[in-house]
């Protein structure tokens, strides 16, 4: 991968900050066109230095009350390809990870409320072929939410 340098990374601080600002302000901020704004950022793009852009949605005020962390094991390590197709199919589930530790994998969903959470539990998640057991954890208040910080050089 190409390093990025310290415009690049002045770049990505203020999009990071406001995804929507127009490229006009993020060149005048850092004394450039928007030319080459627009250049660095389909780069980075190009790059997979940025991966997305989008919008953050509350997923409360849309009646999903419940964040649940669920350690999933798995029959065997190499199923792990074969599980996930099928949690792709189950719209709440919104991360999943292929972890060490105590579980094979780690996902991350949103549910409207413990009844809703219990039938993803018994009639998705666990009829996955190749699952074995889950434990869930029940997330009472998200504290942090952010990116990793861009430090310059």
């Amino acid at each position: 991968m190409e390093k990025i340098d310290n415009l690049d990374r002045k770049i990505l601080e203020i999009v990071m900050r406001n995804a929507r600002i127009p490229s006009k302000d993020v060149a005048t901020e850092c004394g450039v066109s928007r030319a080459a704004i627009h250049q660095r950022i389909q780069r980075m793009i190009d790059l997979k230095v940025i991966t997305g852009s989008g919008y953050n949605v509350n997923p409360k005020i849309l009646g999903y009350a419940t964040c649940t962390y669920i350690g999933v094991n798995l029959e065997r390590g190499s199923m792990y390809r074969d599980v996930v197709a099928e949690m792709e199919k189950i719209p709440e589930i919104v991360e999943c990870h292929f972890t060490t530790g105590p579980y094979t994998m780690l996902i991350k969903l949103y549910a409207r409320d413990n009844e809703h959470l219990m039938r993803l539990l018994n009639d998705n998640i666990q009829m996955i072929p190749g699952v074995t057991g889950t434990e869930t954890l029940i997330s009472l208040e998200q504290s942090l939410n952010r990116e990793i910080p861009i430090h310059y050089q």
